[in-house]
C-alpha cells in the first residue's frame, strides 16, 4: 500500500512538473517572428516616409523653377499639377500654387486666342470662307478643375475671376431663357467643369458647381442631367422635374424650350433646335437611347411641353421666341411622335390641331422643311444601302470630275462611318490626285484607330504595309498590335515593337514625332520585355532633347480633311505619347533611377512632366493610381 502511494505521489509531482515547465515555456518563449515583423512594418513605414519627404522636396524645388518658365502655358500647367499632387501634405502651399497657375493661365489663354483667331483668318483667306482648326488647350478650365476637386472656395474664386475679366457675367435663368439653348460663358464653364468632375466620379462636388447653370433649359444644362442620370437616376430625375416646373411659369419659354426638355427623356445628348426655317443640331453620341423615366416623369414633360406649346400666338409684329412661327411649327412636328406614344388622346388631339392652324400660317420654306432634321432621333433614319444607293445614283448623273470627286468622298465618310475597308475603295476613285491623298490620309489613320481599338491587329497591320500612314501613325499601330498579341506570341509582338523602333527612326531628328513615338515604343515594352523599358525611354529622352517643342504631353493624333464642300478635323488623344504614364511606372520600379532620368531632359516642359509624374508615384495612394 505504501509502494502504490509513493508511486502515486511520484506520478503526481512528474505531471505539477510537467505543468509548470509548460507554463514556464509559455512565458518565456521568444517572440522573434512577431517583434520581426513589426520591425520590418516599421521600417517599411519609415522609408515610406522617406519617399515621400523626397518626394514633396522634389515638387517644391521644381515649383520654385516653374515660376520663371516663360512659356505661359508650360508654367500654368506646371504650377497647377505641382499643387494638386502637393495637396495631400500641404494644402496651403498648394492653394498659394493654384493661385500662381491661375494667374498664368489668363495669359495664356489670352495668347491662344490671338493665334487662333489669326489661323482662322488666314484659312478664311485661302480657302474663301470655309476652316478646320485644331483647338488650343484651355488652361483655365485645367487649373479650375485641378482646383475644385480640393477645394469648392478655391474654384468658385476662380470663376469669378472669370465674370470680372468680362468674359460674360452670369445671367438670370430668365435672361438666358430668352435664347434656348444658349447660356453665358461663366455658366458655360461652370457646367463643363461639373461635367469633368461628375466624369471623374465626384457627384456631389459635381453637383455643387452646376446648380446655379440648374435652373436654366440649355443644351448645356439638360447634358449635365443626362451625364448625372447615368450615375445617379433619382437625383437627375429630381432636378429634371424642378426644371420642368421652373420652364412652365417662366413667360420666356417658347418651341425651342420643349425641344430642347425633350431630349433629357427621348433624346439624350442629342438636341435640335429650329430659328425660324434654319435648324441648329447637335449631338454628344453615337447612338440614342431614350431614357427609363417613370411615368409620372414623362407626364410631367407632356404638361409642361402642351401648356407651353398650346400658348396662343404673339400680335403680328410682336413675336420675340426663340424660334418664331415657322419654328414653333417646325418642333411640333417634332415632337409630335413623343406625345402619340404614350400622351393622354386629348392632349395629342390638341396639339394636332394647333399645328394644323400653325400649316396654313407658315412660310412655304417650314413645309417643305427637310424631314431628315425633323426625325432625328425620332424615327429610324434611312438603310444605310438606301442612302449609299442615292448617292451613287448621283454619281452617274454628275456633269463634272469635281462633283464625281465631292460625291466619292461622301460615299467614303460614309462607309467609313460604319468602319467598312471599302472607304479606301471609294477613295481611289476620286480623280484630283490631291483631294484623293487627303481624304486617303484622314480615312486610313481613322480606320486603324478602330481596328486597334476593337484589337483586330490583322486589319491594322494590313493598313500599315497598304495604307496611308505616317511613321508616327505606323509606329503607334505597330506597337499597340504587339501588346495585342503578347500573350500568344511574344516574339512575333517583339518583332513588331521593333519595326516600329525602325519606322520611329525614320522621323526627322528635330521632329516632336520622333520622342513620341519612342515613348510609345517604351510603353509597349514595358507589357512585352520589361527589361528593355529604361534603355528605350532613354532613347526618347536623348531624341526629346534634339525636337523642338516636344512637351512631354498632350500627345495625340490629329486628323484633318479640308475641301470646299465638307471640312472635318478629328482629335484622338494618345496616352502612349506622353511622359506621364511611362515614368510613374518606372518611379514604381527604382525611384532615384528615374529621377536621374528625368533631369537627363534639358527642355523645362518634358523635365516639368517626368518630375511630376515620379512624385504623383510616390505621393498618391496606390488605389487611386
Amino acid at each position: 500500500m505504501k509502494q502504490t502511494s509513493l508511486v502515486l505521489l511520484l506520478l503526481l509531482s512528474a505531471t505539477f512538473a510537467g505543468a509548470q515547465s509548460t507554463e514556464s515555456d509559455k512565458q518565456t518563449a521568444p517572440r522573434k517572428p512577431v517583434a520581426a515583423k513589426s520591425t520590418a512594418a516599421a521600417d517599411a513605414e519609415l522609408e515610406l516616409k522617406e519617399r515621400r519627404a523626397r518626394a514633396r522636396s522634389l515638387l517644391i524645388s521644381l515649383s520654385s523653377d516653374a515660376r520663371t518658365f516663360h512659356d505661359q502655358t508650360l508654367r500654368a500647367r506646371s504650377l497647377a499639377r505641382i499643387a494638386d499632387a502637393l495637396w495631400q501634405v500641404d494644402a496651403e502651399q498648394g492653394r498659394l500654387l493654384f493661385r500662381k497657375a491661375w494667374e498664368a493661365a489668363e495669359v495664356a489663354d489670352l495668347e491662344s486666342d490671338k493665334k487662333l483667331q489669326e489661323e482662322i483668318r488666314q484659312q478664311k483667306t485661302r480657302t474663301g470662307g470655309g476652316y478646320a482648326i485644331n483647338l488650343p488647350p484651355n488652361v483655365r478650365r485645367e487649373v479650375l478643375r485641378l482646383a475644385a476637386r480640393h477645394d469648392r472656395a478655391l474654384g468658385e474664386e476662380f470663376l469669378k475671376k472669370l465674370k470680372a475679366q468680362n468674359i460674360e457675367a452670369a445671367n438670370s435663368a430668365t435672361t438666358a431663357n430668352q435664347t434656348p439653348g444658349q447660356l453665358s460663358e461663366a455658366l458655360n464653364q461652370r457646367l463643363a467643369l461639373a461635367i469633368e468632375l461628375l466624369s471623374a466620379g465626384e457627384l456631389e462636388r459635381a453637383l455643387q458647381f452646376a446648380e446655379p447653370a440648374l435652373a436654366v433649359v440649355s443644351r448645356q444644362s439638360l447634358d449635365f442631367l443626362s451625364y448625372l442620370r447615368e450615375k445617379n437616376p433619382i437625383e437627375a430625375d429630381r432636378r429634371f422635374a424642378a426644371l420642368l416646373a421652373i420652364s412652365s411659369s417662366n413667360p420666356q419659354s417658347d418651341a425651342n424650350t420643349v425641344s430642347l426638355l425633350s431630349s433629357y427623356i427621348f433624346t439624350p445628348h442629342m438636341f435640335v433646335t429650329f430659328t425660324g426655317t434654319n435648324t441648329s443640331t447637335s449631338q454628344g453620341s453615337s447612338t440614342i437611347t431614350p431614357a427609363a423615366v417613370a411615368p409620372e416623369l414623362r407626364g410631367a414633360f407632356f404638361q409642361t411641353a402642351a401648356a407651353i406649346l398650346l400658348r396662343p400666338l404673339p400680335p403680328p409684329g410682336q413675336d420675340q421666341t426663340s424660334s418664331g412661327i415657322d419654328g414653333k411649327y417646325l418642333v411640333m412636328k417634332r415632337v409630335l411622335p413623343f406625345f402619340e406614344q404614350s400622351a393622354p388622346p386629348e392632349m395629342v388631339e390638341s396639339l394636332q390641331s394647333h399645328l394644323n392652324a400653325l400649316n396654313a400660317m407658315v412660310t412655304e420654306g417650314a413645309r417643305r422643311q427637310d424631314e431628315e432634321w425633323l426625325t432625328k432621333g425620332v424615327k429610324a433614319g434611312k438603310p444605310a444601302a438606301e442612302r449609299e444607293q442615292a448617292v451613287l445614283d448621283r454619281i452617274d448623273r454628275a456633269r463634272t470630275s469635281a462633283e464625281r470627286d465631292s460625291l466619292y468622298v461622301q460615299l467614303a465618310f460614309m462607309a467609313l462611318g460604319k468602319r467598312e475597308m471599302r472607304a479606301r475603295d471609294f477613295v481611289s476613285k476620286v480623280e484630283d490626285s490631291e483631294l484623293r491623298k487627303q481624304a486617303q490620309a484622314y480615312i486610313d489613320p481613322s480606320l486603324a484607330i478602330h481596328f486597334v481599338q476593337k484589337k483586330l491587329s490583322d486589319q491594322a497591320l494590313e493598313l500599315v504595309r497598304k495604307g496611308e500612314l505616317t511613321q508616327l501613325q505606323k509606329a503607334w499601330v505597330l506597337t499597340k498590335c504587339g501588346e495585342i498579341i503578347a500573350k500568344t506570341d511574344q516574339q512575333k509582338a517583339l518583332e513588331l515593337v521593333d519595326e516600329a523602333a525602325t519606322a520611329a527612326l525614320r522621323i526627322e531628328v528635330s521632329d516632336p514625332s520622333l520622342p513620341r513615338a519612342l515613348i510609345a515604343v517604351a510603353n509597349a515594352l514595358k507589357v512585352i520585355d520589361a527589361e528593355r523599358v529604361w534603355d528605350a525611354t532613354f532613347d526618347a529622352v536623348k531624341a526629346a532633347n534634339s525636337a523642338e517643342g516636344f512637351s512631354g504631353e498632350d500627345g495625340e493624333m490629329v486628323l484633318k480633311f479640308q475641301s470646299k464642300g465638307q471640312s472635318s478635323v478629328h482629335n484622338r488623344s494618345i496616352a502612349e505619347f506622353n511622359l506621364e504614364g511611362i515614368f510613374k511606372d518606372l518611379a514604381a520600379l527604382d525611384y532615384d533611377r528615374a529621377v536621374e532620368l528625368a533631369r537627363g531632359f534639358q527642355a523645362e516642359g518634358p523635365r516639368a512632366v517626368a518630375t511630376i509624374a515620379i512624385a504623383r508615384a510616390v505621393l498618391e495612394p496606390k488605389t487611386k493610381r
